[in-house]
């Protein structure tokens, strides 16, 4: 799932490819809304991206699972 995150005074959006689901990626970020603190997010490669959520404008979900594109098998 991509996620796109708006940050405060940054021109830029962070984007996050991630294999979380929007129930979880919701449920974190309303967890670290309530704390104040940080929201940890895991990339597909096992990164972390740690966002300070005093500092968030915005978040998009975007699809769960996206279409493949070219001849790989389904």
């Amino acid at each position: 799932m991509e996620i796109k995150i708006g940050i405060q005074d940054v021109s830029r959006e962070l984007t996050v490819e991630t294999e979380a689901t929007s129930a979880e990626i919701e449920k974190s970020l309303t967890k670290a809304l309530a704390d104040g603190g940080l929201l940890t997010l895991a990339d597909e490669k096992g990164r972390k991206v740690l966002v300070p959520v005093a500092k968030i404008a915005y978040l998009d979900l975007g699809q769960e699972k996206t279409r493949t594109v070219g001849f790989g098998s389904m």
